[in-house]
């Protein structure tokens, strides 16, 4: 995939596309790590737009009446099931905590802007040849 490519992703609260199933969509929903231990909420959701595909989940926590609050991605790959209240996640709260930080305010730099947060969590970009979209994981 060619490196322009790589940087047509927005969030979907800034487009006018919606999900196909409403039950798909997780916003709101508490993440929980590989422990069971809250890690956050989804707070929004980045799609590549040509392909319309989910890539990361935008991941708040901490703060208090929205001051302090940061903000980092998980990629897709890193969800391992998902309920009615909860998105599970194969990370400990801890790393993802101390993930690179996301400013939704931000525009990414142009080249492989997200390859740093795959190579924090240790999985493939989704430009990478022989990179398989995660199948959906249900209940």
């Amino acid at each position: 995939m060619a490196d322009d490519e790589a940087t047509t992703l927005v969030r979907l609260g800034d487009t006018d596309l919606t999900l196909a199933a409403e039950v798909d969509d997780v916003r709101g929903r508490t993440v929980l790590d590989r422990n069971g231990d809250e890690t956050g909420d989804v707070e929004g959701l980045i799609i590549d737009q040509r392909e319309r595909r989910v890539r990361f989940l935008e991941v708040s926590s901490g703060g208090f009446l929205g001051m302090g609050k940061k903000r980092v991605l998980v990629p897709v790959d890193a969800v391992t099931s998902v309920d009615d209240e909860h998105v599970y996640i194969n990370q400990d709260r801890e790393h993802v905590a101390s993930g690179p930080v996301y400013d939704p305010e931000l525009t990414p730099e142009p080249e492989r802007p997200y390859e740093d947060v795959y190579g924090y969590y240790g999985t493939m970009p989704y430009w990478g040849a022989g990179y398989i979209y995660p199948g959906y994981p249900y209940r």
